[in-house]
């Protein structure tokens, strides 16, 4: 704690032989954070730009990978002013800051699946009512709530922990995630209560529904023709590819704090660094390979990039 200026000071302790390898980290984050943003953008231009891209399920694809974005940019801006400074510090209430952006993108996620989960399961098993359920307020509803409602709910354990005594000042991360909750000089029974019910909210409630969707989907394709069954494995094996990855990202979020103790350093750096790349990155590279009317737009656009710069 920095005594004179009177604020709090955390030490981000997360990082392996930093003082060794500075700018070979600094230069590899640096490459996956512009990938990341140039891999999301790309695409989100593409649905933005290409009217036959202006439907529901390319309009999730496009909040997706806004969020994936918003995502990044809370975590890699710092993680690279930490990598070039002396001092891996943080102030305490831009600590509880980036936590709450970063669990309000992640609870984004889960719902933005399941707004996409169920436009799914409207268009294969309810294709004619479709035009109607899939309407523009029923489209810019679920995205305000997508945001709104992780927001609300990450805000509170924020509050909760803006006013607990501190007795340990060194994250054992390399960003501000819920192993803050170490910091504490005694645990919080209301914050763990409220973590456990925040997170079915936001993450176990939304997958169930997404996995029921898709049950559901299965079922229907397996009774009818085979044109249906082929479009709802087009469609729907990238929305349960990106599932499968975020999932993997909560667990490793989960993981790494619950047994920190039992893992080397290094290790921990390094199933921290896939929680925070492979998400953002994936993402783009899943929907650009997978979803035919976006790939068919991909090609355009490096067709006519290859021939401007033939000319």
């Amino acid at each position: 704690m920095d005594v004179e200026l009177n604020v709090t000071l955390l030490t981000l302790g997360g990082f392996a032989e930093l003082h060794k390898y500075r700018y070979l980290y600094f230069v590899v984050i640096f490459i996956l954070y512009i990938l990341i943003l140039c891999f999301n953008s790309t695409i989100v231009c593409l649905i933005w730009t290409h009217k036959n891209l202006h439907e529901p399920m390319y309009i999730f694809i496009a909040a997706l990978l806004i969020n994936s974005v918003l995502y990044s940019m809370t975590i890699y801006p710092k993680l690279l002013s930490d990598v070039l400074s002396e001092k891996q510090i943080i102030l305490y209430p831009l600590c509880l800051f980036q936590g709450f952006l970063y669990y309000t993108s992640a609870g984004s996620e889960f719902l933005l699946l399941a707004a996409m989960a169920y436009d799914r399961y409207v268009s294969i098993c309810k294709p004619l009512q479709y035009a109607v359920i899939m309407n523009r307020i029923t489209i810019y509803v679920s995205l305000v709530l997508a945001w709104i409602i992780p927001a609300f709910e990450t805000a509170v354990p924020v509050v909760l922990y803006s006013n607990v005594k501190l007795c340990s000042f060194t994250l054992t991360g390399i960003f501000c995630n819920n192993s803050g909750y170490k910091l504490q000089c005694v645990s919080s029974v209301a914050i763990s209560i409220y973590g456990m019910v925040m997170l079915i909210n936001i993450a176990l409630l939304p997958m169930l529904f997404i996995l029921f969707t898709y049950i559901r989907i299965v079922r229907i394709s397996y009774q009818s023709c085979r044109e249906v069954r082929k479009k709802a494995v087009k469609t729907c094996l990238p929305h349960l590819l990106v599932l499968i990855n975020f999932s993997c990202f909560i667990v490793f979020d989960v993981v790494i704090v619950r047994l920190e103790s039992d893992l080397s350093k290094t290790l921990r750096l390094i199933l921290t660094f896939q929680s925070i790349l492979f998400h953002p990155l994936l993402n783009p590279i899943i929907y650009g390979l997978k979803m035919n009317e976006i790939f068919k737009s991909l090609k355009i656009l490096f067709c006519h990039v290859t021939v401007a710069g033939n000319i």
